[in-house]
């Protein structure tokens, strides 16, 4: 309880760990709540727990709570999966994806995402799962970061395209990305244009936290 009470003043480290996908992961106490990071931006819970947390507002939280199953690609500590679990009470299925395992490793121990009864957590490859998948889902959650990078295949047609064959009617995707240079920004730009308005409506939630901008495709019935 000290290093809660002291990190209200000063960010309290509780362990570092060297990470094959995310180079260093932290555990921190910040402002009397604990929060993963890496080495540049935040991973879980903080800043990246209220921006996706906007977008589930956005899309709403009792249309949320009606839904059948809800992928997340990316789950580093699990906030999101907290948050639909705890603030939307969310009880019906949910899958995590995530390719680092000392990530996961993090995240149970230190958020207890292994408790959460309703989630089944896959270790894969984001690109490589969506391949494969029989499943369809009403919700796909994106959230994929190496610190500050994004991989490029989340900005390719053919990811774009099988994510839409993988979403079920009137379904939604809630896409997060980071916008740092003016790169990004075209790159934004163009991943807006891959999608088909007869197919899908569109709209982004740009600059929350200075540089995230959120991204909502919602596949028409």
């Amino acid at each position: 309880m000290l290093k809660k009470w002291l990190s209200y003043f000063i960010p309290i480290n509780v362990e570092s760990v060297k990470s094959k996908w995310s180079k260093t992961l932290e555990v921190t106490w910040a402002n009397g709540q604990l929060v993963l990071d890496s080495r540049n931006t935040n991973y879980s819970y903080g800043s990246l727990q209220r921006i996706l947390r906007i977008g589930l507002l956005k899309i709403g939280f009792a249309r949320i709570k009606k839904m059948d199953h809800i992928l997340v690609l990316g789950v580093a500590g699990g906030s999101v999966v907290k948050t639909l679990v705890n603030e939307v009470r969310f009880t019906k299925k949910i899958t995590g994806v995530e390719i680092d395992a000392d990530v996961i490793t993090i995240a149970n121990t230190y958020f207890e995402l292994d408790k959460v009864p309703n989630l089944t957590m896959i270790l894969d490859d984001a690109f490589e799962f969506i391949l494969k998948t029989k499943e369809t889902y009403d919700l796909i959650i994106i959230d994929i970061f190496q610190d500050t990078k994004m991989p490029n295949f989340l900005f390719e047609s053919f990811f774009v395209d099988r994510i839409l064959d993988v979403l079920n009617r009137n379904g939604v995707v809630l896409f997060n990305t980071m916008c740092l240079t003016d790169a990004d920004n075209l790159r934004n730009s163009a991943y807006l244009e891959l999608f088909d308005k007869n197919r899908v409506s569109v709209q982004t939630i740009p600059r929350i936290e200075a540089h995230n901008e959120l991204i909502i495709v919602e596949k028409k019935s």
